[in-house]
C-alpha cells in the first residue's frame, strides 16, 4: 500500500498513515457532523487522475507543498504519528501513537544491531513533527507522500479548509468581490466612436483571454468578514478562493507558525556534546517557522503548485496553459499581453512588473522612430558635411603631429576620412533635437506609468492597501531572530554571572524567580538590533564597496594602458591597411575586453551586494530587498558605465599637447582622440556593450542557464531514481514535476536588466540615436522570455500583494534626471556641435562652415620636441615635417607666448558650460 493512502477503514495500527486531516473547527465556532467528518475520510478510487493537484480523496485541493529528505530512525527510536478518530474530541486531536513507519522496519524489534544515532537528522524529524503538529493545530490538513518516482524525496500536501480560508482572509484583510455590481461610466459622443474604432483596428492583438477587455460593469470589492458573508457571492464556495489566494492564505500560516515547544531527549556520551549546538539550531525557529526551517534544511523546499500542465493533447484546460498559448509564446510576440490573467495566475507584484515592462516596450516605439529618422538625416547629409568633406580633401595637404612616441610617425588628416564621415551619422544638428526628445520622452514615460499603476491599483482593488497590510507585512526574517536570540542569551548570561556575585536576601527569592522566569518568557521580543550591533557590518559594506569600485576604476585604466601599447605595436607595423586602421583595431579590441570583464563582474558583484547585505541582518524581507537592490545598483551601474563615461568626458581632455605630453606611469602616454571628436569611438563602446550585454547576458544566458540547470538535475535524479525513471517521469506527480523546476529567485535580476539598459537608452543617447531601437526589439524578445520562464522553468511563486514597482521608481526618476546632464555635457563637451556654432557665428567670414577644420587645429615646430619623443622615421610621409598640427585651441610657436592657451579656447568653453545650463533647466523632467 502507497505511504499516502491515508484514508482507509483499516485500524489504525495498520493505516499507512503519517499525519491525519485535524482541523481547527472551533476557531469559527463551527462544528461539522459525524457525517461530515467520515464523508472527508472516503477515499476517491479516481484520485490518480488528478495528478498531484488534490489528496488521495479527489476532492480537496493541494494549496502549498512542504519538500523534505526522509531519513531511517536512529537507533530503535521511532517516528510519531498523529491518529485521529472520526468521533474523536477536538481535545484528543494531539494524540501520538509511537509506531514504525510502513516499509520501513524497526532495527530494535527485529534483535539487529542499533545504528549509529544521527542526532542531527532525528532534531529534523522531530522539528518537522512538531511543525506540522502546529500547523495541524492552525487548521491545515496534511497529507504525506514517502513513496515517490523521485529518490530521497517526501512531500507534505497541504489544504487549507473553508474555515481557515475565511478565518486568514478576514485577518490579512483581503478584498474580495461582493454580489454588488455598479456600472462603469462609458465615453460618450465622438470619444466613443474614436475608442471603437481603435478597438476594431487592436483587435488582431489583443490577446483571446476572458475579461481583457475593458468592462462596462465591476463588482464592489470589500474586506472579507465572517460575520458578513452574506455580501459576498458564496455560490460556488471552490472557486470562491482561487488559487493564488489560497496559496497566500497558507504561506502567511506557514511564516506565522512556531516550532519552539519540543524537547529533544538527548542519549549520552556523544548526544550530550551536541546538546547545545542542536538547542541553538532549534531555537531558530523561533517565530514564523517556514523560513528559519528551510535555512536550517528541515524542509528542502515549500512551493504553491501550478495549476496543471501547460502543453499536450489531453491536458485539461487551465490558466497557466493559456498563459502559455496567449503569453509565453514567441509567436504572440505582437499581440498585448494579458496582464489581469498575469496578475490572477502570479499576483500582483510579478503583474506589475510585467505590466511595467509592458509600458516601457510601448514607450520605445515612438523614440526608435525618431532615433531612425535621426540617423537617416544623417546619412542623407553626410556628402554635404563640409568640415567631414574639408578632411577628406587631400588637396589640403594637413600633415598631423605623431600619435604616439618614437615607433609613430608624422600622417595625413586625409586617411581619417573614413571617421569623419562615420561621426557625421550621429554627430549632427538633428542629434541635438533628440536628445531635446528624450529628455521629454524620460519625463513622459515617468507620468505615463504613474497614470497606468494607478488605474491598475483601481482595477486590481490595491487603494488603501498601505494602510491595511501595515500590520501583518513586516514579519522578521529568520536570520535577523537567530541573531537578536543569540543577543539576548548573551545578556542573561551576562545577567546570571552577576547574581552570582550578588547576594540576593531570602525574602526576594521568589520575585527574583518570577523575574527571571517572565524575561526568558519574552526575551526576544524585548531585544532589538541596533546601530552598535551592525556597526562591523556597516563598516565591511563601506569598505567593501570603495574596493569593488576601485577595483574597476583600475580595469579601465588597464585597458587604456593596453590600448596604448597596442597603438604603439602596431604603428610599428610593415603593413600600411593595418597600420590606417589602428583607431578601428584598437577600439574594438578594448570594447570587447571591457564587455566581457563588465559581464564577468556583473555576476560577482551580485552575489557581493547579497552577500553584504546578509551580513546587515535586515530586519524585514522588505528592508533586506531594498537593501540589497541599492548596493547591487551602485556597484552593477559603475561596472557597466565606467568605460563608457572614460571615453565621453576623460580621453582626449588631459592629454597635454606635443612637446609636453601627459604620461601614466611615466610611460604611456594619454591617448588622444580622431581629429572628428570621440563621439564615434563613444558610439561603439556603447553599441557594442549594449548589445553584448543584451544578448549574451540578458537573452543567451536566461535562455542557457536554467536550460542547463534543467539538465542537469534531470541527469541527478535519473541517476538516484529506479531504472524505470522514464516510465514513472511520465506519470509523476504534479508537486513532483514542480519540484524538479527552478526556484523563483526574485524579480530583483529583471528590473535591473531592465534598469541598467534604461541608462544606456536615456544616459548616452546623444551619441547612439539608434540605441532605443536595439532596446525595443530586445524587449519583445525579453517579455516572451521572462514569461515563458515563469510559466516552464519556474516553480510557481507565492503571490504578493504590492501597489507600486518600490524603490525601482526612484531609481527610474533619478536616472531620467542624471541622463538630462549627462546629455547635455555629451553634446557640449563630447561632439564638436558647440565649437561648430562659436565658429560660424563668430570666426567665419562668409557665414559657412568653410575653414573650420583648420581653425580646431594648432601649430607645433617639431624643433621643440623632448628629446627621445620625436619620430624614428621623420620622412615616412616622403618629405621632410617642420610644422605639424594638432587638435586644441593654442598659440601658435612663432606666437610670443607659444602654445599656451587661446583665446578661442575660453570662447568654446563658456558656450559649451551655457548651453549645459540652459539645456539642464529647460529640459529637466
Amino acid at each position: 500500500m502507497r505511504v499516502n493512502e491515508k484514508y482507509s477503514t483499516l485500524p489504525a495500527e495498520d493505516r499507512s498513515v503519517h499525519i491525519i486531516n485535524i482541523c481547527a473547527i472551533e476557531d469559527i465556532g463551527y462544528l461539522p457532523s459525524e457525517g461530515t467528518l467520515l464523508n472527508s475520510l472516503s477515499v476517491d478510487p479516481d484520485a490518480e487522475c488528478k495528478h498531484g493537484l488534490y489528496f488521495r480523496d479527489g476532492r480537496r485541493k493541494v494549496d502549498y507543498i512542504l519538500v523534505y529528505h526522509p531519513k531511517r530512525p536512529s537507533g530503535s527510536r521511532t517516528l510519531a504519528r498523529r491518529v485521529q478518530h472520526g468521533d474523536a474530541a477536538p481535545a484528543a486531536r494531539g494524540t501520538r501513537q509511537d509506531q514504525p513507519l510502513p516499509g520501513k522496519g524497526d532495527v530494535g524489534a527485529a534483535g539487529g544491531p542499533e545504528p549509529p544515532m544521527d542526532y542531527h537528522e532525528d532534531d529534523k524529524r522531530f522539528r518537522r513533527e512538531e511543525y506540522e503538529g502546529n500547523l495541524l493545530e492552525a487548521g491545515l490538513e496534511l497529507e504525506r507522500d514517502e513513496e515517490t518516482k523521485i529518490h530521497g524525496v517526501g512531500f507534505v500536501k497541504i489544504h487549507a479548509p473553508w474555515n481557515v480560508l475565511c478565518r486568514e482572509a478576514e485577518f490579512l484583510k483581503l478584498k474580495m468581490p461582493t454580489k454588488k455590481l455598479y456600472h462603469i461610466n462609458e465615453t460618450r459622443g465622438l470619444l466613443k466612436k474614436i475608442n471603437s474604432v481603435l478597438q476594431k483596428i487592436t483587435d488582431p492583438i489583443q490577446p483571446k483571454v476572458a475579461g481583457h477587455r475593458p468592462q462596462t460593469t465591476k463588482r464592489l470589492s470589500y474586506p472579507f468578514s465572517r460575520e458578513k458573508q452574506h455580501l459576498f457571492d458564496l455560490s460556488d464556495k471552490d472557486s470562491f478562493f482561487d488559487s493564488k489566494t489560497r496559496s497566500t492564505i497558507v504561506y502567511e500560516i506557514l511564516k506565522r507558525t512556531t516550532c519552539t515547544k519540543a524537547k529533544y531527549s538527548m542519549g549520552q556520551g556523544e548526544g550530550r556534546k551536541k546538546d547545545s549546538a542542536l538547542l541553538s539550531k532549534r531555537r531558530k525557529c523561533s517565530k514564523y517557522g517556514i523560513t528559519s526551517l528551510l535555512a536550517n534544511g528541515v524542509y528542502s523546499a515549500a512551493y504553491p503548485l501550478h495549476d496543471g500542465d501547460y502543453e499536450g493533447e489531453n491536458v485539461e484546460f487551465n490558466d497557466r496553459k493559456l498563459l502559455y498559448q496567449e503569453w509565453a509564446s514567441y509567436g504572440v510576440f505582437y499581440k498585448y499581453q494579458p496582464i489581469d490573467l498575469v496578475r490572477k495566475y502570479f499576483g500582483e507584484k510579478i503583474g506589475l512588473y510585467f505590466a511595467w515592462l509592458g509600458v516601457y516596450t510601448q514607450m520605445l516605439i515612438p523614440a526608435s522612430v525618431v532615433g531612425i529618422i535621426v540617423f537617416l538625416y544623417g546619412c542623407a547629409t553626410v556628402d554635404e558635411n563640409i568640415p567631414s568633406m574639408e578632411m577628406c580633401d587631400q588637396r589640403h595637404n594637413i600633415t598631423m603631429c605623431p600619435l604616439c612616441d618614437k615607433t609613430c610617425s608624422y600622417w595625413k588628416m586625409s586617411s581619417a576620412c573614413a571617421t569623419a564621415r562615420a561621426s557625421h551619422l550621429f554627430d549632427n544638428p538633428a542629434t541635438v533635437f533628440f536628445s531635446v526628445f528624450m529628455a521629454l520622452w524620460a519625463a513622459t514615460f515617468m507620468e505615463h506609468w504613474k497614470r497606468k499603476q494607478m488605474r491598475l491599483n483601481y482595477r486590481w482593488d490595491l487603494t488603501g492597501f498601505e494602510e491595511e497590510e501595515e500590520a501583518v507585512k513586516d514579519h522578521p526574517r529568520a536570520e535577523y531572530e537567530a541573531r537578536v536570540l543569540e543577543k539576548s542569551l548573551r545578556k542573561e548570561s551576562k545577567s546570571k554571572e552577576k547574581r552570582r556575585h550578588i547576594p540576593e536576601e531570602s525574602t526576594n527569592k521568589w520575585k527574583q524567580r518570577v523575574k527571571t522566569a517572565m524575561a526568558g518568557v519574552k526575551l526576544t521580543d524585548k531585544v532589538k538590533l541596533t546601530w552598535r550591533d551592525r556597526f562591523p557590518a556597516y563598516v565591511t559594506n563601506l569598505v567593501s564597496i570603495v574596493f569593488m569600485i576601485a577595483v574597476t576604476f583600475a580595469i579601465v585604466l588597464g585597458v587604456i594602458i593596453y590600448r596604448i601599447s597596442t597603438a604603439a605595436a602596431l604603428a610599428m607595423n610593415s603593413s600600411p591597411s593595418v597600420r590606417s586602421n589602428i583607431r578601428v583595431t584598437v577600439t574594438a579590441t578594448a570594447v570587447i575586453i571591457n564587455l566581457v570583464v563588465i559581464i564577468l563582474l556583473d555576476e560577482v558583484y551580485g552575489c557581493i551586494a547579497r552577500w553584504l547585505t546578509k551580513i546587515e541582518v535586515p530586519k524585514t524581507e522588505k528592508s533586506f530587498e531594498e537593501r540589497l537592490i541599492f548596493k547591487a545598483f551602485l556597484l552593477k551601474f559603475v561596472n557597466s558605465y565606467t568605460p563608457i563615461f572614460y571615453v565621453a568626458f576623460f580621453k582626449g581632455r588631459f592629454v597635454g599637447r606635443p612637446g609636453d605630453y601627459v604620461y601614466i606611469f611615466r610611460s604611456f602616454r594619454m591617448e588622444e582622440c580622431a581629429p572628428g571628436g570621440c563621439l564615434m569611438e563613444l558610439c561603439i563602446q556603447l553599441s557594442i556593450i549594449m548589445l553584448g550585454k543584451q544578448l549574451i547576458q540578458n537573452n543567451l544566458f536566461e535562455i542557457g542557464i536554467p536550460k542547463m540547470k534543467k539538465f542537469i538535475r534531470y541527469l541527478r535524479l535519473r541517476r538516484q531514481s529506479p531504472p524505470d525513471h522514464d516510465e514513472y517521469g511520465k506519470k509523476r506527480q504534479r508537486y513532483e514535476a514542480d519540484y524538479t523546476l527552478e526556484p523563483f529567485a526574485g524579480l530583483t535580476p529583471e528590473y535591473m536588466e531592465m534598469i541598467i539598459q534604461f541608462g544606456f537608452v536615456t544616459l548616452f543617447v546623444a551619441s547612439f540615436p539608434l540605441a532605443p531601437l536595439f532596446a525595443l526589439l530586445n524587449n519583445i524578445i525579453e517579455i516572451r522570455l521572462d514569461a515563458k520562464k515563469f510559466v516552464t522553468e519556474l516553480r510557481r511563486p507565492v503571490a504578493v500583494r504590492a501597489k507600486d514597482i518600490g524603490i525601482w521608481y526612484n531609481i527610474l526618476r533619478g536616472v531620467g534626471k542624471l541622463a538630462v546632464i549627462i546629455n547635455a555635457f555629451v553634446i557640449s563637451f563630447t561632439s564638436d556641435f558647440i565649437p561648430r556654432l562659436v565658429y560660424l557665428y563668430m570666426y567665419s567670414q562668409n557665414g559657412t562652415m568653410h575653414g573650420f577644420v583648420n581653425h580646431t587645429l594648432s601649430s607645433f615646430n617639431v624643433s621643440d620636441f623632448q628629446n627621445g619623443t620625436a619620430p624614428n622615421d621623420p620622412l615616412d610621409l616622403g618629405y621632410e615635417v617642420q610644422i605639424c598640427r594638432y587638435k586644441d585651441y593654442r598659440e601658435p610657436p612663432w606666437s610670443e607666448h607659444k602654445y599656451d592657451i587661446s583665446k578661442d579656447f575660453w570662447a568654446v568653453l563658456a558656450a559649451r558650460l551655457a548651453f549645459v545650463i540652459v539645456f539642464q533647466f529647460t529640459y529637466s523632467p
